[in-house]
């Protein structure tokens, strides 16, 4: 069975007579289904009966259906009510707007609202640099998507793609005190969404893309970018291929291996697999084999997209025609932003001596990481739940941090490299190994040090 995770987790009120020993059956049986008891309390304790309170983690929502399933097909107990603790969170949504100043008095008020608010706005209008001086631009960012490509739900819409832009503003705040606002957009069309963009600008410190499907999103990006005089970064290409980058750098310390030398497979060549080869060749790589949902990328289909031109531009396979089961002979590395299930642990097995393997697609990566563990040196996936995962939230706040802090109006290529080493020196020679070749989420060096690379760049 597949690990738990705390993202199913339920909480299960339940009662059985005390002469039954309710604690005991009640850990038995869910133990027997395969889920982790994280708490158990006793609630309530009265004569005859006991009521109890336990919380445990699952693989996903069938199975705890099933944990509670189990205990009700016990006699001796009665579960009363099942709370999924993940809705639970979400209840009213995760971020909230909350006044930095005191609103107590009619003086407080004349200050901050009518009539003292009416000579900060005529100073912006007499000189709009005082724009970012006296509102909340200087540290604020739009976190925008059109629901076209959310995780790895596919084209849900706007509205469902809101609690994800939710979690991306708490976690701005979280980790780099960077105040983010979800905007999320009723249209799919590029010209729309540019035009919507550009005309909220006014508000904004800077732009985070988010959740656009490819090609759309270049095209958007590049647009944004050409239009706006604040940064526009597209966190599902450039964020994971900043963090892909990081702890392939010290992967590849660990196994003794150069990436200029190293052959390297990549399943997935849209927005975040093109970007994530963009910055690998950047920083030196010059043999990438990559696939698509058509098989090997070779040749441009004509279809106009540059990134896709690029690609196959700067990391054309050669004279290889194979699949990607081919392709993985005697490589080095694999990297999986795709889909899940693309490899096999024949796969793995014929990589090179001391293999590295990132399966990211999320939640169900390209090979199951224990399989893909048996054979290769190094493993990572995108999930929380695994070691060495690639999260995004290592770059983008500090990327934001260092973009409003120096008042930077352009991304380059060079600026997410270097951020990319700032990430990977967070894990000391004394630390890395096999099992931690990326810092922690948690690791308060993090924002500090990619914020500066950005500020040096």
């Amino acid at each position: 069975m597949a690990s738990t995770s705390p993202g199913y987790g339920i909480t299960i009120r339940v009662d059985g007579p005390a002469s039954a020993q309710p604690v005991s059956e009640i850990t038995q049986a869910i133990l027997a289904a395969g889920a982790s008891i994280t708490a158990l309390d006793v609630v309530e304790s009265v004569l005859d009966r006991v009521v109890i309170d336990v919380t445990c983690d699952a693989v996903d929502a069938e199975h705890a259906e099933a944990i509670t399933a189990a205990l009700s097909e016990n006699k001796n107990l009665n579960v009363r009510k099942v709370s999924d603790r993940t809705f639970l969170l979400h209840l009213g949504g995760k971020i909230e707007i909350a006044s930095k100043v005191p609103l107590k008095t009619r003086d407080d008020l004349s200050r901050a609202y009518t009539p003292g608010v009416a000579r900060i706005s005529q100073a912006i209008a007499k000189d709009p640099s005082d724009l970012r001086r006296l509102t909340i631009k200087r540290n604020t960012v739009a976190v925008v998507t059109d629901g076209s490509a959310v995780l790895g739900l596919g084209n849900i819409g706007p509205g469902a793609a809101l609690p994800v832009m939710e979690g991306k503003a708490a976690l701005f705040k979280r980790f780099a005190d960077v105040d983010a606002w979800p905007v999320c957009l009723d249209t799919q069309d590029v010209d729309e969404i540019v035009r919507t963009v550009q005309i909220i600008a006014p508000v904004y410190g800077g732009i985070n893309l988010e959740d656009i499907s490819a090609p759309r999103c270049f095209e958007i990006e590049a647009r944004l970018r050409d239009l706006l005089d604040i940064p526009v970064f597209h966190d599902d290409q450039h964020g994971t291929a900043i963090v892909v980058l990081a702890a392939l750098t010290n992967a590849l310390k660990l196994v003794k291996k150069d990436l200029k030398s190293t052959k390297i497979v990549l399943s997935g060549v849209g927005a975040a697999g093109t970007a994530v080869a963009r910055l690998l060749v950047a920083k030196g790589a010059t043999n990438i084999i990559g696939f698509d949902k058509d098989g090997l990328v070779f040749e441009d289909k004509g279809d106009e997209d540059p990134m896709r031109k690029w690609f196959v531009t700067n990391c054309s396979p050669g004279t290889f025609r194979g699949d990607i089961h081919a392709a993985m002979k005697d490589a080095d590395v694999f990297i999986g932003v795709s889909a899940p299930n693309v490899l096999n642990e024949d796969d793995i097995k014929s990589m090179a001596k001391g293999a590295i393997v990132f399966a990211l697609a999320n939640p169900d990566p390209e090979i199951d990481p224990a399989l893909a563990r048996k054979h290769a040196a190094v493993v990572a996936t995108g999930r929380s739940d695994q070691p060495n995962q690639i999260n995004n939230v290592l770059a983008f706040p500090g990327i934001f941090r260092g973009l409003l802090d120096a008042h930077i109006t352009k991304i380059t290529d060079k600026m997410l490299v270097l951020a990319a080493e700032a990430i990977a020196s967070c894990v000391s020679d004394e630390q890395l190994n096999a099992n931690f070749i990326v810092p922690s989420v948690f690791d308060l060096n993090v924002v500090q040090k990619v914020a500066a690379s950005v500020k040096k760049s």
